[in-house]
């Protein structure tokens, strides 16, 4: 139940976010979920992209600094309360929460929550057992066409 972020280094100057997305965006690549953290002088932008292994290739042939990782797609009930109860039960199984940034979907009425964790296995199966719904990335990509 993983999902693969790209994570680019990006220099904070102008027009370097035009270059990256116009880079994906020429690649036929669609964005569907972005976080960026920033210091001053660089930051590093987060995407879940639609074919994560193309946009890591066209990045690096454009010269950008890429990684890839796994994270969790935890499906959240759109209500007050509804993203405590995930919170809690990493807190309560010691997994930390190292980021997350999350988004709204419109056909399933749920909100949505990228993390990364310590222990993606230690975290996809408490997550699990609680009954809290998980996308891979099959899930991901269908729920966002």
């Amino acid at each position: 139940m993983l999902i693969k972020q790209i994570s680019v280094f990006v220099e904070n100057k102008e027009g370097r976010l035009a270059e990256i997305t116009e880079t994906i965006a020429n690649a036929g690549v669609d964005i569907r979920a972005l976080s960026i953290a920033d210091t001053t002088d660089f930051g590093i932008l987060r995407l879940i992209v639609d074919k994560p292994h193309e946009t890591e290739k066209v990045l690096k042939e454009a010269g950008f600094t890429v990684s890839v990782t796994n994270v969790i797609a935890v499906g959240i009930d759109d209500v007050p309360g509804g993203f405590s109860k995930p919170m809690r039960i990493l807190a309560d199984a010691h997994i930390d929460v190292e980021y997350m940034y999350a988004f709204i979907s419109r056909d399933t009425k749920k909100a949505y929550v990228i993390l990364r964790v310590n222990d993606n296995e230690s975290a996809t199966k408490v997550l699990k057992d609680a009954g809290i719904v998980l996308l891979d990335e099959d899930g991901f990509h269908s729920m966002m066409k």
